[in-house]
């Protein structure tokens, strides 16, 4: 996996939300679905991780956003954490993933993947959250792979041309909307798998292999990471 991505990790994730700002809108569901990668060296779909989350002080709720989500953030029995502690449980596992895998840093896939990144980054700054294991502005996004392989960028046809199952009834639920997203990257990916070897062997033997194709090191929690390391220039 190190090699495939250059030390990234991708992680699709999807948020629900009170709305479209990241600073002043409620972040209300975080799903990360992990990547795996099988013996043959195919991408497929691997262990999901999600929460509900309680708006944050102040946080602006917007009831069109909710009557598309069906959410409803106050109810008594919506088992809610509070912003930090979600953000903290889902990188707790991401970070495990990434040095599982022999990565430097996870990297965001998502549909639409700036705004789901956008909300992220935002919680991150809002709860001073310091051991964020997502490059902070690169991303994978599923709307643009799908529209250049299978020519629609809407999730919902996306993933029906594909020929893989979507239930209009779970839609925007983030759970559900990461493992669809993670079902479209894995499948693109899988068929690019030729191209991939290619480019490869070119890079090979233009001198391009670098240090962030390689195994990270064994343990990577005690620091902070620096930008020459987790953040290589493309």
């Amino acid at each position: 996996m190190a090699r495939r991505f250059r030390g990234y990790l991708p992680v699709a994730i999807d948020v629900e939300t009170g709305g479209f700002h990241p600073a002043t809108d409620a972040l209300l569901e975080i799903a990360a679905v992990l990547i795996d990668m099988a013996e043959d060296g195919s991408l497929k779909r691997g262990a999901t991780h999600d929460f509900h989350v309680q708006p944050f002080a102040g946080a602006r709720l917007d009831p069109a956003a909710l009557s598309i989500t069906g959410i409803d953030p106050h109810h008594p029995l919506r088992p809610a954490l509070p912003e930090r502690d979600a953000l903290q449980r889902v990188f707790r596992v991401i970070r495990h993933a990434v040095r599982a895998h022999g990565c430097r840093r996870a990297i965001l896939v998502g549909h639409n993947a700036a705004f789901d990144l956008a909300f992220l980054n935002a919680a991150v700054a809002r709860c001073a959250v310091k051991r964020n294991p997502f490059h902070p502005f690169s991303c994978f996004d599923t709307a643009t792979l799908a529209g250049a392989a299978l020519g629609q960028t809407v999730l919902a046809k996306a993933v029906t041309v594909a020929g893989l199952e979507w239930d209009p009834g779970s839609a925007h639920n983030a759970r559900y909307d990461a493992e669809r997203s993670a079902d479209v990257f894995c499948l693109v990916c899988n068929r690019l798998r030729d191209s991939h070897q290619a480019a490869e062997e070119r890079a090979r033997a233009l001198g391009w292999w670098s240090a962030a194709a390689e195994p990270a090191p064994e343990e990577t929690d005690a620091e902070e990471p620096t930008l020459e390391t987790d953040f290589p220039s493309p």
